[in-house]
């Protein structure tokens, strides 16, 4: 396959881990998805030459040693591990290791195996003991030189004890990094429940107050609560102030008055008041039936939540962070503090791990001493960004306390539909009735609008949307430029000031053809921005779109149970053919996901000397302990290569050694409710994309003419997201980004995680470690100003 220029880049292949032994453990609690970065670790230790070992129930284990607690990992041994929930290889709290005497046991079985290099996934309080094992390394080499359990020699070989750790917790209650390993999978569970729910709180009028985890960090709470859109949250950062419980009670009857049938009230384990009383659900549900009379349940999710596979996001991050641990660790030299490996918006980036630790105590400390502005602040920009953005949507102001702008905004969504288009929808709504404009839906895009498909829509309207799938505005693919004079018209008949498109690539070339439009129409001299919506994942200016999680989580769910179908039977491969037009995004990062032995793209052009490489291959590994092979292909990755044709060659190679099945995925990739994250991303996308509408209105307003008049190309915008940042760009400017023809950006940040996946796959290649490598330091808010996404694929 087409191999990347190696000119000014650097390679990992420098990088030897022969004659290095890494061990891996899992301690605290387990998180969805820590088996995916104990799979990476092992594979791409071994693939470097080095010796991995497990350590088995954590630090418990490498107290206890012997060969059933640290034991040599090989490539097989982590197959079949990757869609498993929990930790496969254990996790334990230790007492006995936070004494000096248990790490000095713990120090004599690692220098047994030539262990020195640490891989540690868990939470702040493992990644902290595994620090002061490292600044006591020497002294405990020292001690059992003295009990002559160990030579000078060993001292001099082991000297060093070099720690990476990751982060594996569900409440994301680490600072320095946007997401933590198991969050998004927490969310999922938290999700699923709240969705059922509703239909039956919804059949019976009732009200539904879920208590789900943490203790002392929200954030499953509050993004739960955006995502599900809940009539009220309680967590620990925000406490309420005093008469909160008349104020909630006021908002659940005025929602009902207002022909809702149902309400939601999501509280966080270690919910408080102001002076530091928990607020409990039974307390709440008393509350509101003493108050308001109505039938109140309460549902505590508690262990499900950590329970069940691992979503996509969470496959993705754990193997990317856990090869990033492996390159870290073979980086690392005697006077580099240890790190951790993070996620700073779409990017892995490497922290010392005790500025992280340092700044998580800090938030506790800020909300012991009540000091809660400032803990939502030592949260990180993503923590402020849900809560403002939550602020936004779910409390309506009153009519005379709104700005009043007399702006009108048009939204309408355009191209295919996408899940979390509906969230994105609900959102601008609300925020641009909350900033005083008037808010008017487009019904089936630019068709509709020209047809006159156009009616204001209200706060209540958009209730319920964001658990949605599809569009419930209506989209269609059609194109502005024929129809230009009539939705001139229609924009004057309406006296609409900004547009709002939510869409995929035809979004992205209606606006341009609207900017056009410009210089013949007064009417489009308006600000008009784009938000990326779309599975496949291929408009130019955006690192990530609207809809693509809920497709990859798709994809994932199904290869599981493709592969789980043939367990028991012979050896078999399964050919899978997924959505993208010529974008290889889904096949690629859902071949990563999914555990693929390759994925086909048209981004790197493939031959039959390729197929026939891989083929060969699939043969050798199945000729030993692994049972199932899977192999994805992109829709348009070839023309003459089809599906049919990669189907019948692999079965006719393979004849002997495995079979084959071949699935079109089709358009259920596109169906579905959104996921957590494509709700959560379309929602605060959307947020910030009106409060900017909302400031270029109002520079561009003309005050003699009583109009606004924008016809600069910075008012016509792609919001798109790039590497760590939420960025506004104008779309004349992405014109040289883009292959028009294929329909795809020219250059596409994930192609370099496809080495990733062939790495894990038992290929050799090149990769591109350019972006690792710099230890970075935690700031108060570690993103540049623009940036407030929730963390990215």
């Amino acid at each position: 396959m087409a191999q990347p220029d190696n000119q000014s880049k650097r390679f990992f292949e420098s990088l030897s881990g022969a004659g290095k032994s890494i061990a891996v453990l899992t301690s605290g609690g387990d998180a969805q998805g820590m088996n995916a970065a104990v799979r990476a670790v092992v594979r791409m230790g071994i693939y470097v030459g080095a010796k991995v070992y497990f350590i088995r129930e954590g630090y418990q284990g490498m107290v206890d040693g012997g060969e059933d607690n640290i034991k040599e990992a090989s490539w097989e041994s982590v197959s079949s591990m990757l869609q498993m929930g929990g930790t496969v290889i254990g996790s334990a709290r230790c007492k006995e290791f936070r004494s000096h005497e248990g790490r000095l046991k713990a120090a004599h079985n690692l220098v047994q195996r030539g262990i020195t290099n640490l891989c540690v996934i868990g939470g702040d309080g493992s990644l902290t003991g595994a620090n002061l094992f490292r600044e006591e390394w020497s002294g405990l080499l020292e001690e059992l030189v003295q009990q002559g359990l160990i030579d000078e020699d060993a001292v001099q070989k082991y000297s060093a004890l070099h720690i990476v750790g990751m982060v594996g917790s569900i409440d994301n209650d680490f600072c320095g990094t946007d997401m933590t390993i198991g969050t998004d999978s927490a969310l999922h569970r938290i999700i699923e429940v709240v969705d059922a729910i509703m239909t039956t709180a919804q059949s019976h009028q009732r009200t539904f107050v879920l208590e789900v985890m943490g203790r002392h960090c929200g954030y499953l709470a509050l993004v739960s609560a955006l995502a599900c859109g809940a009539d009220w949250v309680l967590i620990p950062e925000m406490p309420p102030e005093d008469g909160w419980e008349e104020k909630m009670c006021q908002k659940l009857s005025a929602n009902r008055a207002g022909m809702k049938r149902l309400n939601i009230i999501i509280v966080a384990e270690g919910a408080i008041d102001c002076n530091n009383k928990p607020i409990t659900t039974d307390h709440v549900k008393d509350l509101v039936v003493r108050c308001l009379g109505f039938d109140t349940r309460v549902t505590i999710l508690g262990h499900v939540q950590r329970g069940g596979t691992p979503s996509a996001f969470d496959r993705i991050l754990a193997s990317r962070m856990g090869v990033e641990a492996v390159i870290a660790l073979l980086e690392t030299t005697a006077n580099t503090p240890a790190c951790v490996v993070s996620l700073c918006g779409n990017q892995a980036v490497r922290l010392p791990l005790m500025e992280c630790v340092q700044m998580t105590q800090e938030v506790q400390k800020a909300m012991d001493e009540k000091k809660f502005e400032e803990a939502v602040k030592l949260r990180g920009r993503s923590f402020e960004n849900n809560l403002k953005t939550y602020k936004l949507l779910a409390h309506r102001k009153l009519e005379s306390e709104l700005p009043h702008s007399n702006f009108n905004i048009a939204v309408l969504n355009v191209g295919a539909p996408a899940a979390g288009m509906n969230a994105a929808v609900r959102s601008a709504v609300r925020v641009g009735i909350s900033e005083g404009h008037k808010m008017f839906a487009v019904n089936d895009g630019f068709e509709g609008f020209y047809k006159g498909q156009i009616k204001e829509i209200k706060w209540a309207d958009v209730g319920g949307w964001t658990g949605q799938g599809g569009s419930l505005l209506g989209t269609k693919r059609t194109l502005p430029a024929k129809y230009v004079e009539k939705i001139a018209e229609q924009m004057r008949a309406h006296n609409i000031n900004a547009l709002l498109v939510i869409g995929g690539f035809e979004a992205y070339l209606g606006l341009m053809e609207l900017l056009e439009a410009r210089g013949k129409y007064d009417e489009f001299c308006v600000p008009m921005v784009m938000v990326p919506a779309t599975v496949s994942n291929n408009v130019p200016g955006s690192d990530l779109s609207i809809g693509a999680d809920t497709a990859l989580n798709a994809i994932t769910d199904t290869c599981d149970r493709i592969k789980q179908s043939a367990s028991g039977t012979k050896r078999r491969v399964f050919i899978i053919e997924t959505m993208g037009g010529y974008c290889g995004y889904l096949a690629s990062v859902g071949g990563l996901a999914a555990g693929a032995d390759a994925a086909y793209i048209y981004e790197e052009p493939f031959d039959i000397r390729d197929l026939q490489s891989n083929v060969e291959h699939l043969t050798e590994k199945m000729k030993g302990a692994i049972q199932r092979g899977l192999v994805l292909r992109n829709e348009n990755s070839n023309e003459n290569y089809t599906t049919d044709f990669i189907y019948q060659l692999y079965s006719e190679e393979g004849r002997g050694v495995f079979d084959c099945r071949k699935n079109v995925l089709g358009h259920m990739q596109q169906g579905g409710a959104p996921s957590p994250f494509d709700r959560n991303f379309g929602t605060k996308i959307s947020a910030k994309a009106m409060l900017w509408l909302t400031k270029k209105m109002n520079e561009t307003f003309r005050q003699d003419e009583g109009r606004v008049f924008a016809n600069t190309e910075d008012t016509c915008c792609l919001l798109g997201m790039r590497r760590r940042a939420l960025v506004f760009q104008p779309v004349v400017q992405l014109k040289d980004e883009t292959d028009f023809v294929h329909r795809i950006p020219k250059e596409q940040w994930w192609l370099k995680l496809r080495p990733l996946m062939k790495i894990l796959a038992k290929y050799k290649t090149s990769y591109d470690v350019s972006d690792s490598g710099q230890l970075e330091h935690v700031v108060r808010n570690i993103r540049p100003k623009e940036s407030d996404t929730s963390g990215a694929m």
